[in-house]
C-alpha cells in the first residue's frame, strides 16, 4: 500500500508544474473574474482582487489540498492504495484538477486501473473532453499510467 509521503513525492511537483504558481490573484481564465484565483489554483471566499500570498502559504496550501484530495480518494475508491505510487499519483494529479467529482466522471477509466489494464485506462483518459482540454497534462498522465514511470 503506498503512502501519502510516497505518491505526494511524485504528484506535487507534478501539480506544481501542471498547475503554475501565481502569489497575486488572477481572475478565472474561463469567466474572466469568477472565481479569482491564487496560488497552484486555490480558490475561495478569502480570494479576491488584490489578494497576494507568499511562496510559504501557497506551498502550505498545496501540500494541504493535496492531503485532502487523498483522503477523498480513500473516501470513494478505496482499492486506489494498491496502486503503485506512480499511478496513484495520476489519480491524486488527475482529481487535483478535475475535482473528485469529475475524476468520478472516468468511470470505464478507473475500472481498467483498478483491474490493472493500463493500456484501456491510458486510452480512456485521452478519450475524454478533459484531454481536449488539458492535451499535454492529459498526454504525461496517461503515459504516465500505461507505464508506471513519472513524467
Amino acid at each position: 500500500m503506498a503512502s501519502n509521503a510516497d505518491i505526494l513525492g511524485i504528484a506535487q511537483p507534478q501539480v506544481e508544474r501542471d498547475e503554475g504558481c501565481r502569489l497575486i490573484a488572477y481572475p478565472d481564465p474561463l469567466s474572466g473574474a469568477d472565481p479569482w484565483t491564487i496560488g497552484y489554483g486555490a480558490t475561495g471566499p478569502s480570494i479576491k482582487q488584490g489578494t497576494v500570498w507568499t511562496q510559504e502559504q501557497a506551498d502550505t496550501d498545496l501540500a494541504n489540498r493535496l492531503n485532502v484530495l487523498c483522503g477523498n480518494l480513500d473516501n470513494r475508491i478505496g482499492w486506489w492504495r494498491n496502486l503503485d505510487a506512480i499511478r496513484a499519483a495520476v489519480l491524486v494529479n488527475m482529481s487535483y484538477n478535475l475535482g473528485i467529482g469529475g475524476l468520478m466522471g472516468f468511470p470505464h477509466a478507473l475500472a481498467c486501473m483498478q483491474a490493472s489494464v493500463w493500456q484501456g485506462a491510458h486510452d480512456q483518459m485521452l478519450s475524454s473532453t478533459w484531454a481536449h482540454q488539458v492535451p499535454q497534462r492529459a498526454q504525461r498522465l496517461a503515459k504516465q499510467m500505461l507505464t508506471g514511470v513519472a513524467q
